[in-house]
């Protein structure tokens, strides 16, 4: 089955970032989808990713941070990309037939969608696709203060090789979190979820985990 997507304006205050919205028909839920701070919502590992739920009943609205929109390489400061996932999650909102709408990002864009779910965003619920728990090799650094206050069901996939959250930390960290979140892993699988000697394309990647993301979906809408 292949779904239309369609170019999108999003209005982040004074300027604007481009997003791509599809939508299959009759979908049972809505899922924002923010890129990661070393690529766009054009890497194929979103649009695979985003593809693959869309065949699965999800509409999707993947969009780009202003600094990545601008043409710039360091991230937005929490403000700014906050402010533009409150805009994206309005636009799918009113994009949407009433299904619910869920906030998911790759590293960073998952990180900011759990700090603006923190600061009173409203969602369904929360994806993260490889959570940025600390800078590599400094576990010192725990990005998790805000996790504890969310109550809105959470899946946080993970792979076994990611220096970005030691294993042993971050189901610590689910695990305090408690009930309504869930931690998935992809053995062997680094933050970009390859896997070492099974080199698959990135787009295959990204689809590869719309299965397990659509069926949390299902099971807490």
């Amino acid at each position: 089955m292949t779904v239309n997507e369609s170019p999108v304006s999003i209005a982040v205050g004074d300027v604007s970032v481009s997003g791509v919205y599809a939508r299959p028909e009759k979908p049972f839920a809505s899922l924002v989808i923010a890129h990661g701070a070393g690529a766009g919502m054009e890497h194929p590992f979103l649009a695979g990713f985003a593809r693959a739920l869309n065949d699965d009943g999800v509409a999707t609205l993947r969009f780009n941070f202003p600094y990545r929109e601008a043409g710039r390489r360091f991230p937005d400061r929490p403000p700014a990309a906050i402010a533009a996932w409150r805009a994206a999650m309005d636009l799918a909102r009113a994009s949407s037939d009433g299904e619910p709408l869920w906030a998911a990002g790759k590293s960073f864009g998952g990180r900011m969608a759990s700090m603006a779910v923190a600061e009173g965003m409203p969602a369904a619920g929360l994806v993260y696709l490889g959570y940025p728990l600390h800078p590599p090799a400094q576990p010192e650094k725990l990005r998790d203060g805000h996790l504890y206050g969310l109550t809105a069901p959470m899946l946080f996939l993970q792979g076994t090789r990611d220096t970005f959250a030691t294993p042993e930390l971050l189901e610590g960290v689910v695990g305090r979190i408690g009930p309504n979140a869930t931690l998935q892993w992809l053995e062997g699988g680094d933050h970009s979820f390859d896997v070492a000697g099974k080199k698959r394309p990135a787009a295959e990647v990204g689809a590869s985990l719309a299965t397990p993301v659509a069926a949390f979906m299902r099971a807490h809408s």
